[in-house]
């Protein structure tokens, strides 16, 4: 259910906008949706552990979060991210 510290590292060398950036909302919102992933996977095979559950609506809203953030700042960025990460269908 966590990420390993070289997964996360490799998700911020593909996301960062500059060297050394770990806090860009395109770095944090690659994070969440790797949790987010790892979570929804875990509960195909635990299906009752509700206060992971809740750790899981916690971290999409987070995400949606920082996605109307981007959205608001940059729309080009927003986009460019979404399309990336497969999120908007």
């Amino acid at each position: 259910m966590t990420i390993t510290a070289e997964k996360k590292q490799e998700l911020i060398a593909d996301n960062a906008q500059h060297a050394g950036d770990t806090g860009s909302p395109e770095v944090q919102v690659a994070i969440l949706t790797t949790r987010i992933v790892n979570l929804t996977e875990h509960f195909k095979t635990h299906a009752k552990d509700n206060h992971s559950r809740r750790g899981l609506l916690q971290l999409v809203n987070k995400r949606r979060t920082l996605l109307a953030y981007l959205k608001k700042k940059d729309v080009a960025r927003y986009n460019a991210l979404i399309a990336k990460l497969g999120l908007r269908k």
